[in-house]
């Protein structure tokens, strides 16, 4: 089953988040098309012309998420989130490589709307992805690793039900398992926001997100909005 849930007390200390979820069946992931790879480049030309000379620091969505870092304490200039990360390397090095269609399509959302966008392959899943705070034996694998790690004892986690933490740090870095290949069929997405009218900004975001898969991977999908409300999405 594909499912994405916020635990109570990060509700509780969080009131404020909202995440889009597209829970995703059917794809037919692969290479980006030449015609996509067009759309993302032209984007991320328009996304440093925005951004001019402001720094990154001062982008809302991205002050939002530096000070939700230092409430769970992670110092958010050692640790990046995931949508500051990959606004430096656009600013920075002026482009962002393709990787395949699925990651393109997160990326050019994580950059137009200035917020983390996720895609995790279910492959390895175990019940629903909650976010939580992590007690500090659950595992973890970086991307490309062949080890195990553990997180830190209330750290906010990515975790399913057998303890396999599928993204640190909140929005910082997903996990090896979880990242989506050119042959991964169903996966879970999310678009998070923890600043002021982010409802808005996400409901946007996941519109957006939603025409791009379904144009460019196809599928089946469910979408919704998880937030204090409705903590939770699923199939």
């Amino acid at each position: 089953m594909l499912a994405f849930q916020y635990h109570p007390k990060i509700i509780q200390r969080y009131p404020q988040v909202v995440g889009g979820v597209i829970l995703a069946r059917g794809m037919n992931n692969g290479p980006t098309s030449e015609s996509f790879k067009e759309i993302y480049l032209s984007e991320q030309q328009a996304v440093i012309a925005r951004i001019g000379d402001t720094p990154l620091s001062e982008l809302e969505p991205l002050v939002a998420w530096r000070s939700t870092f230092r409430a769970f304490g992670v110092n958010p200039t050692q640790y990046r989130s995931a949508v500051e990360a990959l606004l430096r390397r656009l600013t920075k090095k002026g482009d962002i490589p393709s990787i395949n269609a699925v990651v393109d399509i997160c990326n050019l959302i994580s950059i137009r709307y200035q917020v983390p966008v996720a895609a995790f392959d279910d492959r390895e899943l175990t019940g629903p992805i909650t976010v939580q705070f992590a007690s500090g034996s659950e595992q973890f694998k970086p991307l490309f690793a062949t080890e195990y790690e553990h997180p830190q004892a209330g750290e906010v986690i990515f975790a399913d039900d057998a303890g396999l933490v599928v993204a640190r740090r909140w929005c910082w870095r997903q996990s090896d398992e979880s990242a989506t290949r050119e042959d991964t069929l169903a996966a879970v997405f999310t678009v998070e926001a923890q600043h002021p009218n982010g409802q808005e900004h996400i409901r946007n975001a996941l519109t957006d997100l939603l025409q791009l898969l379904e144009t460019y991977v196809g599928g089946e999908f469910i979408t919704g909005i998880a937030d204090s409300q409705n903590p939770g999405v699923s199939e």
